[in-house]
């Protein structure tokens, strides 16, 4: 078949493989004066050295154009000098395809090309506004490997096709997927270190079994699937397929990119404008270094693609200019820890709270998380207070040392009946704040069901159950999963959860009440002193439509409990409780018992969060026959 090639140059503009028919043609950036070119390697295990010419090059960019038959079936390298290197643009990776799989001292990679036929059929993404979007963040390989997953394909993108019903039934709309593009997940073994310099070894040198890196944020062959998170003979096929059905089912797809310094700007940019093209991918997440945000904001390509990144700037939003960073999300300032530390009851908070709460720039889009894939998860905030690192053999050295988190007086796992219960409404908080905050919510696979990691804060290389997510099935899970389900959907049918635009917390449209308001044992009165730790918060209905309800959240996370006012509604309209975080079962807790007409005393229990709902009553209607839209049955 090598004799049968037919060999031509071209002078690219840009870097990439392309390929059609029987045609593919390389182009590659190469510095230097060493000879460089292409490694043809056949199924029959022939080699072929072709070098580059400089009647194909154009700058540090060479052109090569191959023809012949079967060329889909061969693996390349591209090679330098004495050099070989997998190419940083190819679209298949072999040598990785068996996960955690190393015989020799490390695998060696060669570029391939993807030449299967998709039928995308009527594909369209979702778009859904960042205001109406909740996201779900997994990591392919922990959301599924577990055997309570029951799962017929266990850690790969077919498995989450198989949790599409579950995905839809929790309420969510986009899944944030980890590095899920190749990489060598296989990492050499710390051995010892002598004047402050660690020394490695490879892993046939050592007893030690293999550690292997679970989240992928290292270099990676960024434009090829990862090959073992794939049960069929094709990855792209299969992550296609994926994207398809959960498009199918209103679910957006986003991928989170890892870049490290190293990486050049331009390639980033090539990266992101590939998989949303060639994989239909909604958005991306990313991190690392050298983000060119500014050249992703400019690109029309991308211009209704999210983009996820740590942070914009001032310097970026003030001289924006013409460019928009409407389809750009940042996380949320501190949300993460300051929420958590309100939570466990540390003072000086309550200011800090309110304007993470109604965080909802015009600029662009944020994300509120309280738990995430680093750090602890929801469960783990509310039983552990320090890190457990040590299966990570790093002498519980790594990891952050600072969770702001409450054990609630155990360490741990525990079987104590008040532990348990306090831990229960302590995450029922916790997700309260996640889900009625403005802002785009971020819920981490697992936690909506108190998924545990044992205590481990940086579990990257735990391929077992602290890293794999627990199909839980008791009590405990049950009451928190139908917890988080009844928040999303109190969320997706109250538009005042979650506006289009920021609140002025004023009273913008002449109807009596500001858009947000604050209240304390008065109404419009809240204590913001540095010891307060309650709250009533009053978010206007009418400002979201003129015929929506208002609600009214109250937040006492002082360990006593307190009085706090519910303002006065107009004449016909009265306060009724939708939930609060203190009963495990509640029944019949959407019957009004109290007709709250006038400013009205309400007392909550400690560590508490209750939600109140204005509700419009009939002419000479008994408000204690009432009834509200039901919480889903426990």
């Amino acid at each position: 078949m090598i004799s049968d090639l037919k060999i031509t140059f071209f002078k690219p503009d840009v870097p990439g493989i392309f390929h059609e028919s029987n045609k593919i043609k390389f182009a590659a950036c190469f510095t230097g004066c060493e000879e460089c070119g292409i490694v043809l390697y056949t199924p029959d295990g022939t080699e072929t050295k072709l070098p580059f010419s400089s009647k194909g090059k154009r700058g540090a960019l060479y052109g090569m154009q191959i023809e012949g038959s079967n060329l889909t079936e061969c693996r390349y390298h591209y090679y330098q000098g004495d050099k070989l290197f997998t190419d940083p643009y190819a679209t298949a990776i072999y040598g990785l395809e068996k996960w955690g799989c190393m015989s020799d001292s490390f695998r060696r990679t060669y570029g391939g090309f993807v030449n299967d036929h998709f039928d995308w059929e009527n594909d369209q993404s979702p778009e859904i506004p960042y205001a109406d979007t909740i996201l779900y963040g997994l990591n392919v390989r922990a959301f599924t490997a577990h055997k309570s997953s029951g799962v017929k394909h266990k850690g790969t993108f077919e498995g989450i096709i198989e949790k599409i019903p579950y995905l839809k039934g929790l309420g969510i709309t986009a899944v944030e997927l980890m590095p899920c593009y190749e990489y060598e997940e296989c990492m050499p073994c710390f051995l010892t270190q002598e004047n402050g310099n660690q020394q490695t070894s490879l892993h046939k040198n050592t007893s030690d079994p293999i550690r292997l890196n679970c989240w992928g944020f290292c270099q990676g062959n960024y434009f090829s699937p990862k090959a073992s998170y794939s049960a069929g003979k094709s990855p792209a096929v299969s992550f296609k397929s994926m994207v398809k059905e959960l498009h199918q089912n209103r679910l957006e797809v986003m991928m989170h990119f890892y870049f490290p310094p190293q990486t050049e700007q331009m390639y980033i940019l090539d990266v992101l404008k590939y998989w949303a093209k060639e994989y239909h991918v909604d958005g991306f997440r990313v991190s690392g270094f050298q983000i060119p945000i500014r050249l992703i904001a400019e690109d029309a390509a991308l211009k209704s693609t999210k983009i996820w990144i740590g942070h914009l700037s001032d310097e970026e939003l003030s001289t924006a200019g013409d460019i928009k960073y409407r389809n750009f999300a940042t996380d949320n300032g501190n949300f993460r820890n300051a929420m958590r530390r309100f939570l466990k009851g540390d003072e000086g908070l309550i200011n800090e709270v309110l304007k993470l709460h109604r965080s909802n720039p015009a600029e662009n889009a944020v994300i509120n998380y309280f738990a995430d894939y680093d750090g602890f998860s929801l469960y783990d905030c509310v039983s552990y207070e320090r890190k457990h690192n040590e299966a990570n053999r790093e002498d519980n050295c790594d990891g952050t040392d600072i969770n702001y988190t409450w054990n609630c007086g155990v360490e741990g796992e525990t079987r104590k009946k008040a532990v348990m219960e306090l831990r229960m409404k302590q995450m029922k908080n916790a997700l309260t704040f996640l889900f009625l905050s403005q802002g785009t919510p971020f819920l981490f696979s697992g936690d909506e069901f108190a998924n545990t990691r044992f205590g481990n804060n940086n579990a990257y290389c735990q391929d077992n159950d602290a890293g794999w997510v627990k199909w839980k099935h008791n009590h405990f899970s049950k009451e928190i999963l139908t917890y988080t389900r009844f928040l999303i959907s109190l969320r997706k049918s109250n538009r005042v959860l979650h506006m289009k635009k920021p609140f002025k917390v004023m009273d913008s449209i002449g109807c009596g009440y500001p858009d947000i308001s604050y209240h304390g044992t008065e109404a419009w009165r809240p204590d913001l002193s540095y010891i307060s730790r309650m709250v009533g918060i009053m978010l206007c209905g009418q400002y979201a439509d003129k015929d929506a309800e208002s609600l009214y959240l109250v937040y006492n996370m002082h360990w006593e409990a307190h009085r706090l006012a519910l303002p006065k509604l107009p004449k016909g309209y009265a306060w009724v409780k939708v939930t609060d975080t203190l009963h495990t079962q509640q029944k019949d807790e959407n019957i009004v018992t109290e007709n709250f007409e006038k400013d009205t005393l309400i007392e909550i229990e400690g560590r508490t969060i209750a939600v109140y709902q204005s509700l419009k009553l009939s002419k000479n209607e008994t408000i204690k026959k009432k009834k509200l839209r039901k919480e889903p049955n426990k």
